[in-house]
């Protein structure tokens, strides 16, 4: 029997893949009053803050690498347990003008920082930037070619089963339900509890002594860390997405050490697991109204309906088609080992295409056109790109006999970081009386999201609790919202803009996710002036 994934992983690995955000935010700081003494100047942190780095050539021409070496707990630097983070820059273009290293996190959690920018990143910042700062960057804690890091699969022992004593050639392949988008009914509950359960103690077994250690709060320690070593006085920060968790869990904890900092898609740290739920799942419902709406203006003649009408009538077919029985795919399909594409995998793809409309809705309209005449490849192909980034072969050993990770693990480092930031009920009746509000607020989009928590439940958790933002001190930040993001919704941008001392908020007009390195010029603008001398962005500023 092939085993389609549970409707809990799925939809938890749906919504990290899509949004590169998690239901994170940073500690709660202690006030002015109470603020800890300064971490560089503890003795048992002295060694990791008097690190330098030594760079040498990337496996990409043009970048440099080294390793960061920050302790496994913070409460406990001197045991000897460590993490060893990748770091790689893009020197400045302009050296004779240079004002020193700006660091970025692409979002997550778990998008690697190194692959992003080997992989042209620091083309995403404006000129006036790449001039004047090396673009630097690094794989979180548990993230990617972080050692250790990690993992829930498990290992290619683990997942061998016994060659059958006699060939049954006849016997038909079956497959497991599909799952609903809304599990209503008892037995379906218990599936995605069940699923979940699974799922949370795969990543305690494979993982376990590195889980509690993987949260924004010790990330936003290591970026000190990392600001140190790189010889920086005052850290220069730009976070899309999840980054802007990171950057402001920094600017809590370090608010004298903050030179300045962009935060664009903002994740708003007030909102509890629920309300995070409803305001994602409320984006991209958005989004895909905006795609039925504005079709024909990005797409053209590949559009899928002849208008919003049909296009919402065609895509809430698609999802009740596949919540009775797999959309077929070709055989080389990634999905043809699961019999299809279920309805969770079709709502994955239709997400994923809200984040770049002007890349992505015209391959999104074709499959869906190709998907309601009874082939969904394209439908399915549409997220192959991601998944390839894995080329490590998960489910083997290293020589020590730990167990290998692979080159993308951002799914496992999600759960981690998602679980552990914020706490979440131990009951199961909290998330099964979300569901309703979700679905009104939402429809399956939010009702995929509360069934995304439910790993949570089983999970180690932090002390974090949601708050605004305490940041006394820190000098004022940029925030960027887009007004049409599925992922991190303008009113969370809004909010966080509003939370910071000296707050600002540039509001980009426009859909898709996130507003900076995506070609608008005056967004460019503004950041790179901000960034670069430090100008101010007024009230009510709209690009």
């Amino acid at each position: 029997m092939n085993r389609r994934p549970t409707l809990a992983a799925t939809a938890l690995a749906l919504l990290g893949t899509l949004s590169l955000t998690a239901c994170t935010g940073g500690a709660v700081p202690g006030t002015s009053k109470d603020r800890p003494a300064d971490p560089a100047s503890r003795a048992d942190l002295k060694a990791f803050y008097g690190q330098r780095l030594e760079w040498t050539g990337c496996a990409t021409d043009g970048y440099e690498c080294a390793r960061l070496t920050v302790p496994l707990d913070y409460a406990h630097p001197g045991n000897g347990r460590t993490f060893v983070l990748p770091v790689a820059r893009a020197a400045a273009t302009g050296p004779a003008e240079r004002i020193g290293s700006l660091v970025y996190n692409p979002g997550g959690p778990g998008a690697g920082g190194v692959s992003s920018l080997e992989e042209g990143m620091d083309e995403a910042f404006g000129a006036a930037v790449r001039a004047r700062f090396d673009i630097v960057s690094f794989d979180l804690r548990g993230v990617g070619g972080s050692v250790p890091a990690l993992t829930c699969e498990p290992t290619e022992e683990e997942t061998e089963e016994p060659e059958p004593e006699e060939e049954t050639p006849e016997e038909e392949e079956t497959f497991d339900p599909v799952a609903p988008l809304y599990p209503r009914t008892e037995a379906d509950r218990a599936e995605a509890a069940s699923g979940a359960r699974t799922a949370a103690e795969d990543c305690e077994e494979h993982s376990g002594p590195i889980l509690r250690h993987v949260g924004t709060e010790d990330a936003a320690r290591d970026l000190d860390v990392l600001r140190a070593a790189l010889g920086e006085r005052r850290l220069t920060y730009l976070g899309w997405s999840y980054g802007t968790s990171l950057g402001t869990s920094y600017a809590e904890q370090f608010p004298g050490r903050v030179r300045a900092m962009v935060l664009d898609g903002a994740i708003d740290p007030s909102l509890d697991w629920s309300q995070r739920v409803l305001s994602q799942s409320a984006g991209f419902r958005r989004s895909v109204d905006d795609y039925a709406e504005q079709c024909a203006e990005i797409a053209g003649d590949s559009c899928p309906g002849r208008g919003p009408e049909e296009i919402r009538a065609l895509i809430e077919r698609l999802y009740q088609q596949a919540e009775r029985e797999p959309l077929p795919v070709a055989e080389d399909s990634t999905y043809a080992e699961y019999g299809g594409m279920d309805a969770t995998a079709v709502l994955h793809a239709v997400s994923m295409a809200m984040y770049r409309p002007e890349d992505q809705w015209e391959p999104l309209s074709e499959a869906l056109r190709e998907a309601d005449q009874g082939d969904a490849t394209k439908l399915g192909a549409l997220g192959e790109e991601e998944a390839e980034a894995d080329d490590t072969e998960p489910g083997t050993t290293e020589d020590d006999g730990t167990p290998a990770v692979p080159a993308d693990n951002s799914d496992a480092a999600l759960t981690a970081v998602n679980c552990l930031d914020i706490p979440h009920p131990r009951s199961l009746r909290p998330y099964w009386d979300a569901l309703a509000p979700a679905d009104q607020a939402a429809g399956v989009y939010g009702t995929t999201g509360v069934t995304a928590e439910l790993t949570c439940r089983d999970w180690p958790s932090g002390d974090r609790r949601p708050h605004r933002v305490e940041a006394e001190g820190v000098p004022p930040v940029l925030v960027v919202g887009t007004t049409g993001d599925p992922a991190t919704p303008y009113e969370e941008s809004v909010s966080l803009a509003e939370q910071f001392p000296q707050g600002m908020l540039l509001t980009y007009e426009g859909l898709g996710h996130t507003a900076y390195g995506r070609g608008d010029a005056c967004v460019t603008a503004k950041v790179d002036a901000y960034l670069v001398k430090g100008e101010r962005v007024g009230p009510g500023t709209t690009c």
